[in-house]
């Protein structure tokens, strides 16, 4: 196994869709989270929905398909939940439960493959077997790639929730950069592409021996 992250650009027929519904997961459980703690405006965008349509970014998925077909490596994104923290009893707590929401769902998703692989075992068929890993590894790429601390990255609500109050605004006042640093990221991708691998694929394999011991990985 060269490289689990830019394998994934490999088979892009069967890939596209598995990431498809890991985003729309993803973003979903945003809006979720944020509806139960208060906030209506997840609800009111349209965003409490499985309809792909509303989640997708035009842009985002223009950039999935294309380097899903470059072969290089997969990168793309969806559309960002509204969410106004003005609702919640603690913005700096909610916007973290919030953030945390989308990546925790798709390690959920990365273990439930993992274990339905270990279910399984020798008497799935290696098209089934090859689909579960492919979820596995998405999704937990995918959680990784989210809590890197950078806005408007969730990791970067993630450790806003952790910071000491007094810090908290000004940590938040850096989402008005979040676009430029995140096209700072993109462009570090493609630029780089080896750096999401070799930073993301010990993880991926060391979780993945955790969860499938005996499976040689």
């Amino acid at each position: 196994m060269t490289s689990v992250v830019n394998g994934l650009s490999l088979d892009v027929v069967l890939i596209l869709p598995v990431l498809l519904v890991s985003l729309v997961l993803h973003e979903l459980m945003h809006g979720v989270v944020a509806n139960a703690l208060g906030d209506p405006t997840p609800r009111a965008y349209g965003r409490l929905t499985l309809n792909p349509i509303k989640h997708l970014d035009p842009f985002g998925s223009l950039v999935l398909v294309v380097t899903a077909f470059s072969g290089n490596f997969l990168f793309g994104w969806a559309k960002p939940v509204p969410v106004n923290p003005a609702h919640f009893r603690s913005p700096q707590r909610g916007m973290m439960l919030v953030g945390a929401a989308g990546p925790l769902t798709n390690v959920a998703l990365a273990v439930a493959a993992a274990l339905v692989m270990r279910l399984v075992g020798p008497f799935g068929s290696s098209m089934a077997i090859g689909m579960l890993w492919r979820v596995y590894v998405l999704n937990l790429f995918l959680a990784l790639l989210n809590l890197i601390p950078l806005p408007p990255l969730d990791g970067s609500r993630v450790l806003g929730g952790v910071l000491p109050p007094a810090l908290y605004p000004q940590w938040a006042a850096l989402d008005r950069y979040g676009n430029y640093l995140f096209l700072g990221l993109f462009f570090v991708i493609v630029a780089r592409p080896s750096v999401l691998s070799s930073v993301f694929e010990p993880v991926l394999l060391g979780f993945a021996r955790l969860l499938l011991p005996g499976w040689g990985l």
